[in-house]
């Protein structure tokens, strides 16, 4: 009797290996990506036979590839795409074309393999793993630094490179005749991304304010599920990879307030998919080609890593104007094969262009290569720790920085007038509410960033980047919602500082027991009015501006007098 014939036992055995090996990877300091591969290959077919299809679950796991180029192109505009367009497209073109011709010529000198073969096994080793790569650079916090921005970049340029070289494999093969299509792929390809472009920029916007009007949660997610999914469906049908076309839904949409809603319903659904898609990896690996030929499979390793390595290494150093240890962990890190490597050998195979043995060997390697990666990364830890950023290696990437100096939660009296006061300094801010009218009326070309979110949602916060901003200021109009936005911040985000609007002095008092700096609506109105009424009697600038002055020391100990319990006294409000 199969084990896998039940849906449900099948999720069971995932998710049994999935909590006992990923932590047990990431105590032994390999990161989660190795828990997910040794899961795989336990439950797989080589060893335990848990589940003896790995296909099966094949489509489902591709999901998680899917979602996070979605997010990833969430987080590249339009304008910072342009900016990336030197590390995209020419650092991108480079590794791919040096390390094909180096991985080509390998095989047809040194290992015999005919003409066609050597073409589409340099191209697919070139290919470096998005959903690796992209991983250990997020558990390593190194996303936002040179080295993670140009390796976004060269993986980008892979994911396009590929849509061609899969284009082309079927024309190297014998024995298969590729059907007469005349430009009809070239021109549904156009309409497709034609259709992604129009949909995304025109259409979604409106249909997110629909739903989003609803107050319904779940509707919320079935949203951002059909843009995700359906624009992979879309982009498939017309010949291009499910991945890419989600990242071209992601560019689209990243200039829309609803850029941060999107990335929080779906990055749940990415971490557990892209995990899948690891353990999917790792039950396709044939252990029993490892035990038969372990010269053949490790020496294919180590020579994969050894040659990708060190060409990435210079690339990072001389094109991409990286520090040693920047280049470094730039280069072990795209070291490993692709995902899309399996698709072209794959269809290499049934093309006739690779044989049944050398294909076997080549998943064998690049999932092997996965696994040696971090090992790497431990062996040169010291190397890798070495991190001298400088100011020229960030200028030799040119780059929008988006990262936030202040969140402001809340678009309300006080809160639009700190968001507009703070832009017109030049101050680097994100705005966020729970108003879509309030959004839209803020929504303007040249002004701050103001998008749709619950500033009390840990995953909405999250996206806005809140870990990386210097300042949060909570200022909506509700007094509920800033003691419960405050409360979230103070307990995800304590070394953040925080200011918060309060109500009244019982309000800062709760503020103030959550670390939370409170300023109180109408106090500094209050004492304005005050100065002016002391000036119309007959006081001087002078004297008035002191007479707030001692007030305010005043309020301050009465408040803080308050919060230890030494008094009960009614603070102004």
């Amino acid at each position: 009797m199969p084990h896998d014939g039940s849906l449900l036992q099948a999720t069971v055995v995932f998710l049994l290996a999935v909590v006992l090996l990923v932590p047990l990877a990431q105590r032994l300091k390999l990161g989660a990506v190795p828990g997910y591969l040794l899961a795989g290959i336990l439950i797989g077919p080589s060893m335990l036979g848990l589940i003896n299809h790995p296909e099966n679950v094949s489509r489902l796991s591709e999901m998680g590839v899917v979602m996070l180029l979605f997010v990833i192109g969430l987080e590249l505009s339009p304008r910072r795409l342009w900016t990336m367009r030197r590390s995209l497209f020419g650092v991108g073109s480079l590794q791919v074309a040096l390390t094909a011709v180096v991985l080509g010529l390998l095989a047809y000198l040194v290992f015999g393999q005919p003409r066609a073969a050597a073409i589409v096994l340099g191209l697919g080793l070139a290919l470096s793993s998005t959903a690796f790569g992209l991983q250990v650079l997020a558990e390593r916090r190194e996303l936002g630094k040179p080295q993670g921005r140009l390796a976004v970049s060269i993986l980008l340029f892979q994911d396009i490179a590929a849509i061609p070289l899969i284009a082309v494999v079927p024309l190297l093969g014998t024995g298969i005749s590729p059907p007469e299509e005349g430009s009809w792929p070239l021109l549904a390809v156009a309409l497709g991304v034609g259709l992604v472009i129009v949909t995304g920029r025109y259409l979604l916007q409106p249909v997110f304010r629909w739903t989003v009007g609803s107050g319904l949660h779940e509707l919320s997610t079935a949203t951002a599920l059909l843009v995700v999914l359906g624009t992979a469906w879309v982009m498939e049908h017309v010949g291009v990879s499910m991945a890419l076309g989600a990242f071209l839904a992601g560019v689209v949409m990243a200039d829309s307030p609803f850029r941060h809603e999107l990335e929080s319903q779906v990055e749940p659904l990415k971490g557990l998919l892209l995990g899948l898609f690891f353990v999917g990896v790792g039950m396709t690996a044939d252990l029993r080609l490892l035990l038969s030929m372990p010269v053949q499979v490790l020496g294919l390793t180590v020579l994969l890593v050894g040659v990708k390595l060190p060409l990435l290494f210079m690339l990072g150093r001389t094109a991409g104007g990286l520090e040693r240890a920047q280049a470094l962990c730039l280069a072990v890190v795209l070291a490993s094969g692709g995902e899309f490597a399996f698709v072209v050998f794959k269809l290499a195979l049934e093309h006739r262009v690779l044989e049944q043995q050398v294909h076997d060997l080549l998943v064998l390697a690049i999932t092997l290569s996965m696994a040696v990666v971090p090992l790497v990364m431990m062996a040169l830890a010291r190397q890798l720790r070495d991190d001298a950023t400088v100011a020229a290696a960030a200028a030799a990437l040119p780059e929008v920085d988006e990262t936030p100096q202040v969140v402001v939660a809340g678009l309300g009296r006080m809160g639009g007038a700190i968001v507009r006061m703070l832009h017109g300094e030049g101050v680097r801010l994100v705005a966020l509410d729970t108003s879509i009218e309030s959004v839209s009326r803020s929504s303007e070309p040249d002004g701050p960033l103001v998008f749709f979110g619950d500033p009390s949602r840990s995953e909405i916060l999250r996206a806005a980047r809140v870990d990386q901003a210097k300042l949060v200021i909570v200022a909506t109009d509700d007094p509920q919602a800033n003691l419960k936005a405050a409360d979230v911040l103070a307990h995800l985000y304590p070394q953040t500082p925080v200011i918060a609007a309060a109500r009244d002095s019982q309000e800062a008092l709760r503020l103030l027991a959550m670390g939370v700096d409170p300023v109180r609506e109408t106090f500094h109105s209050s004492l304005e009015m005050a100065r002016r009424a002391l000036i119309t009697l007959g006081y001087s600038e002078e004297q008035a501006s002191a007479w707030v002055q001692r007030y305010q020391r005043q309020e301050a100990r009465r408040l803080l007098d308050q919060q230890h319990g030494k008094g009960d006294f009614p603070g102004a409000r």
